[in-house]
């Protein structure tokens, strides 16, 4: 890896050809590598191996857990630690302790969702290398981009110019390191 360099970034006018050049490095054993285009292309994500992430997971758990300590702490309050009869209602009366045990369940999950969303994205990431590349602007508008990461253990610039060029790029040019 060259001092200076963060990676190889290859630019495509169509999704097509960077598809089989994300194959292409995939086959060869590439593991940091990361495409961007214009719109989903969900082959690209099949082809990089995504799988989906455990947000919703995340979520769950923590809408249960922030509703079971709701529910817990108006139990203790109510049963445990100031008894009032009110109306000849029984001391539990669960019913009652619901409503906000469900609501303090799903505020709890949207937060445990978005914290985990940023954790597992990696974010709030002001700045990468990529946002350096000649002409990579144009990924929001109609370009197509492959960036071979120089951290990755098979990095070899030639090589990986090389097998970039076999698929007929518009541009590959080195991503300056931040």
């Amino acid at each position: 890896m060259s001092a200076g360099e963060a990676g190889l970034m290859a630019e495509f006018r169509e999704a097509g050809p960077m598809l089989d050049a994300l194959r292409a490095a995939r086959a060869a054993g590439w593991r940091a590598l990361d495409a961007f285009a214009p719109h989903p292309v969900p082959e690209a994500a099949e082809a990089m191996g995504v799988r989906a992430a455990p947000v919703a997971w995340i979520a769950v758990a923590a809408g249960l857990a922030g509703a079971a300590i709701t529910y817990a702490a108006q139990w203790w309050i109510q049963v445990q630690d100031y008894p009032v009869n009110v109306g000849g209602r029984p001391l539990h009366a669960w019913p009652v302790f619901l409503p906000s045990a469900y609501i303090v369940g799903v505020l709890w999950a949207c937060l445990a969702a978005l914290a985990g969303m940023l954790w597992l994205n990696g974010l709030p990431r002001l700045h990468h290398p990529v946002f350096g590349a000649r002409g990579f602007h144009r990924a929001s508008e109609d370009r197509y981009f492959l960036f071979l990461d120089a951290r990755d253990p098979l990095y070899d610039r030639a090589r990986a110019e090389a097998m970039l060029r076999a698929h007929a790029p518009a541009r590959v040019s080195a991503v300056p390191a931040e």
